[in-house]
């Protein structure tokens, strides 16, 4: 797993469209279209889409649904080993909808608008990821109350949101790795990435004729996603200068990863509040479980662990060399933690 990929309604919806949407337990792919996304800065995404899969099964009472979307430059596809019986998202006892945060190339982005492409698409915020997926669970899967929505670095960012934004839709909330506001090293490390992007006479303002190679901004992200520690004993001399010889791609939208991270550098859930986050906190209804890495210089776990205090959550600090990948480094620890929150 990689949690930051690196190479990390005013809506009317026709009954045909609905059926068309029909849930499946499967995991496959589906997408449903929400018309026009009126977003907080006033702007518009023509014609969205969002992309989700659903697995398992929903209790008669729909008291067992978990949300779980994507982290950055993440699909829920990349979800996959992540979800199932015994895992950190038992499908075998919730109903796991997995969500495709904006802009990540499957839900409506830079690159896949017919209307708004490359950098005609709006900026939007990770409010508006929370309210499409809102919008999602309400006029396509007709899923009023949450049990639980859980999420990874962006996705733990997106927690953040839907905790303070609809603070009864849920019972609980569990952030790995996320952030209510980013740090100011945070914003530093994201700036230069992007930075890293617009100074590339490739990506011409968004206007490529072929993708952009983002090999400078995946090395800026590299050296802050785990440790020195963790990445000399993954990686030898004789491997990163083998890897500097051959083509680099992360597959992921350079215009696609450009207005994630705008979208993060602009994440603070106290904005609604007068920018005080001890109201942001108090606004929150749910159980939160906040897991953060000691060690983690990509996404600081500062702002969560303050956030955690006003709210007086329950915190698991891991400290291991893994950084931001500390979780999947800790997992028997972090599923059995997320398992005995959920189950509580």
């Amino acid at each position: 797993m990689q949690i930051l990929r690196v190479a990390a309604l005013a809506v009317v919806l026709l009954i045909p469209a609905i059926a068309q949407n029909a849930p499946a337990s499967d995991g496959a792919q589906q997408f449903a279209t929400l018309g026009d996304l009126k977003l907080q800065n006033g702007t518009v995404i023509r014609d969205c889409s969002i992309g989700y899969r659903i697995f398992g099964h929903r209790n008669s009472d729909s008291s067992n649904v978990l949300l779980f979307p994507t982290w950055a430059d993440g699909r829920t596809g990349d979800l996959l080993d992540l979800i199932g019986p015994g895992k950190l998202a038992d499908s075998s006892k919730y109903f796991v909808v997995a969500i495709d945060a904006l802009g990540n190339g499957i839900s409506s982005s830079p690159s896949n608008s017919r209307t708004q492409p490359r950098m005609q698409f709006p900026h939007y915020a990770i409010r508006d990821m929370v309210e499409s997926q809102h919008q999602l669970l309400i006029q396509v899967l007709h899923i009023s109350h949450l049990h639980a929505v859980i999420g990874i670095s962006m996705g733990g960012m997106q927690t953040f949101q839907w905790a303070v934004t609809y603070p009864g839709f849920m019972d609980k909330a569990i952030s790995l790795v996320g952030s209510p506001r980013l740090a100011a090293y945070d914003l530093l490390l994201l700036q230069t990435r992007i930075d890293a992007i617009e100074q590339n006479p490739v990506w011409k303002d968004g206007n490529y004729t072929h993708q952009p190679v983002p090999r400078e901004a995946d090395e800026i992200a590299q050296l802050a996603l785990t440790t020195p520690e963790h990445y000399n004993r993954e990686n030898s001399r004789e491997k990163f200068l083998a890897a500097l010889k051959e083509p680099f791609g992360s597959g992921f939208d350079t215009n696609d990863r450009l207005r994630q991270e705008q979208a993060m550098m602009a994440l603070d859930v106290s904005a609604s509040f007068g920018g005080y986050m001890e109201r942001a906190a108090a606004a929150v209804e749910a159980a939160m479980l906040i897991i953060v890495n000691a060690r983690d210089h990509m996404v600081s776990p500062g702002p969560a662990l303050e956030f955690a205090e006003l709210k007086q959550a329950r915190t698991l600090v891991l400290d291991n060399d893994c950084g931001h990948l500390g979780p999947d480094c800790d997992m028997p620890k972090v599923s059995a933690a997320v398992a005995e929150f959920l189950d509580k």
